[in-house]
């Protein structure tokens, strides 16, 4: 995947998830070079990292936070994003 592809990604991340979530911080980096040659990664698709602060998920347990995340993301988790590691602040 080229730099276009990549922050085409983060861009439609950022745009799904200020959607759905409406965060007051989001923060999201592309992690993938630091899994070059993981199994994973041979498919193209992408390690990202985001930092997420939003009063949707504020209270909410960890796993139902972690699975609104997945969900505003929808398809991307299977086309696009490989791993996705999640700090919620």
């Amino acid at each position: 995947m080229n730099n276009n592809d990549t922050t085409d990604l983060i861009v439609l991340v950022k745009s799904r998830l200020e959607q759905h979530l409406k965060p007051t911080i989001l923060e999201i980096a592309d992690e993938s070079e630091m899994h070059a040659g993981h199994a994973g990664a041979q498919d193209g698709r992408q390690h990202l990292a985001i930092k997420i602060s939003s009063k949707t998920l504020e209270n909410m347990p960890k796993l139902l936070a972690h699975r609104a995340i997945y969900s505003a993301l929808g398809e991307l988790m299977h086309t696009r994003i490989h791993a996705l590691r999640i700090r919620i602040i």
